[in-house]
C-alpha cells in the first residue's frame, strides 16, 4: 500500500469515528492532536487511536491493552493482527467493556 493510500484510509476511518463520537457527546469527550485521536470516558479511562506510518497500521491503546490493525482489502476494514477482529466491531466491543458505552459506527 502506498503511503498516500494508507494516510487516506486512516483519515477516513478517524473522520468516521469522530462523526459517530459527536453523537455521544454526553457520555465521552474526545480530541485530535497531531493525528492522534484520544477518547476519554466518564469513568476516567481512555482509548487512543494513532497511525503507524512505518508499518502501515492503525494502533489502538485501550484499558485492555495495545492493538495493531492492518487494512484488509477484502473486508474493507482494518483487521486486528492479534485477534483477527475487524476495527469497527473491536471499537464497539471495547467501548462497551471499558466504559459501558453503547457505541455504533
Amino acid at each position: 500500500m502506498q503511503e498516500s493510500e494508507f494516510n487516506s484510509r486512516v483519515e477516513s476511518t478517524l473522520e468516521t469515528l469522530e462523526l459517530a463520537l459527536d453523537v455521544m457527546a454526553d457520555e465521552l469527550d474526545y480530541e485530535t492532536s497531531g493525528g492522534v485521536l484520544t477518547v476519554t470516558f466518564e469513568n476516567d479511562t481512555s482509548m487512543v487511536f494513532s497511525r503507524q506510518l512505518g508499518n502501515h497500521q492503525l494502533w489502538v491503546a485501550a484499558r485492555s491493552g495495545g492493538y495493531h490493525f492492518s487494512y484488509d482489502e477484502a473486508a474493507g476494514d482494518w483487521r486486528c493482527t492479534r485477534s483477527g477482529d475487524l476495527f469497527s466491531e473491536f471499537v464497539t466491543t471495547q467501548m462497551r467493556e471499558q466504559a459501558g458505552v453503547e457505541f455504533s459506527f
